[in-house]
């Protein structure tokens, strides 16, 4: 890769042979809940898992639909409408929303649209709720589907951000000065507990994974995210068998929409994962087709890789389901309901491979979703 000044990233290569510390986060399991009986190959005799389901705005109560419809599974969703333009906003709201989640400690989620107008307050309801649950860890894999054809196939990446500082942080204010008007001060914060904190979990997911390919990058500077690069390079002599080197953001953006198959596991600040997480998801198809997660110590909560409440699309039945459903798969893993898993998983891959539903052409929200209903029994 060039050199520029821009802003860093972090790459590693996904874990590589032997063992290693486990991801621990995700195997915390809901305290409530009962363990399933059964293996992989026939249905478990389970009781029901509670999960909170938040449809948000835009197609997000669509998209939780085709979930619903799909997914034959045992799960109880506790629904709430909560919405900070649609006039559903109310701090009681957002804390029932706040209790059921660390009741059931798994939740799905839609996109709950932030207001640019100021209202007196500048955290919107999504940065209160990574913020009350420690959400810290954003998880997107970005990976091709065979039958899906883009400009890139064959691709798999995982991209993870640490998402409860950095720029989005709600910490900005205008500067009152009669000879500086129009000056607006917005705080980037990198701390070293938090940055060590999201590099340990990404070496851990990195291990746990289990690939291997080795990256060649520049090395960075300045001091907010030098803070961060420094904290990763420490975390990663702790795990020798897994290569590491560093890109700058803008660099990085170039490098994947030429050649996506040099990285493996990247992780980075808050906004260069957002602007990341759409860039790759760009790779393989849009938005309409990469799941993401979130995780904290004990919390896990489920929606689309790429965060847009695609409300131009509202009534419309033309959003793709196809990234919710696969949300709601990876729940289904992390709740240990492997059989019920992997079914949705393959009816979709089913559907995509047969090729009989036009992504991105005239195929509507429904007829993709009884496709896959259609497939869930075959």
């Amino acid at each position: 890769f060039g050199q520029h000044d821009g802003c860093c990233l972090v790459t590693l290569t996904k874990g590589l042979t032997g063992t290693g510390p486990r991801w621990q986060q995700l195997a915390a399991q809901p305290l409530s809940m009962t363990t399933c009986l059964g293996g992989p190959e026939a249905p478990p005799a389970c009781a029901t898992f509670k999960v909170t389901m938040v449809p948000g705005d835009g197609v997000g109560p669509e998209l939780m639909t085709a979930v619903k419809e799909a997914a034959d599974v045992p799960v109880e969703f506790e629904e709430f409408h909560l919405s900070e333009v649609q006039h559903m906003d109310s701090n009681e709201k957002l804390e029932q929303v706040l209790a059921s989640m660390k009741t059931n400690r798994v939740a799905m989620k839609g996109k709950i649209n932030t207001p640019m107008e100021f209202k007196g307050e500048l955290a919107g309801f999504e940065m209160k709720i990574r913020r009350r649950l420690d959400l810290f860890a954003n998880v997107v894999h970005v990976n091709s589907l065979p039958g899906y054809s883009t400009r890139h196939n064959y691709l798999d990446l995982v991209i993870i951000r640490e998402q409860t500082e950095g720029e989005y942080s709600s910490l900005e204010h205008e500067v009152h000065h009669i000879f500086v008007p129009g000056v607006i001060e917005c705080l980037k914060i990198i701390t070293r507990e938090k940055s060590r904190r999201i590099a340990k979990f990404a070496f851990d997911y990195a291990t746990k994974k289990g690939h291997g390919r080795f990256c060649l990058l520049p090395f960075y500077r300045k001091l907010a995210d030098g803070l961060f690069l420094q904290c990763c390079a420490e975390v990663a002599e702790l795990y020798p068998k897994i290569k590491y080197d560093n890109i700058i953001i803008d660099n990085c953006c170039m490098q994947l929409v030429q050649n996506p198959y040099q990285f493996d596991v990247l992780v980075m600040p808050n906004l260069y994962g957002n602007i990341i997480d759409n860039l790759a998801a760009g790779l393989v198809g849009g938005t309409g087709v990469v799941p993401g997660e979130n995780y904290s110590a004990e919390y896990a909560v489920f929606e689309t890789g790429a965060r847009h409440p695609f409300a131009q699309a509202v009534g419309r039945n033309i959003a793709n389901p196809m990234a919710m459903l696969l949300s709601a798969a990876n729940m289904l893993h992390h709740l240990n309901l492997e059989y019920h898993s992997n079914m949705v998983l393959d009816a979709v891959r089913r559907v995509i491979k047969q090729g009989k539903v036009n992504l991105g052409g005239c195929a509507t929200s429904d007829e993709f979703t009884r496709a896959v209903i259609a497939n869930l029994a075959v």
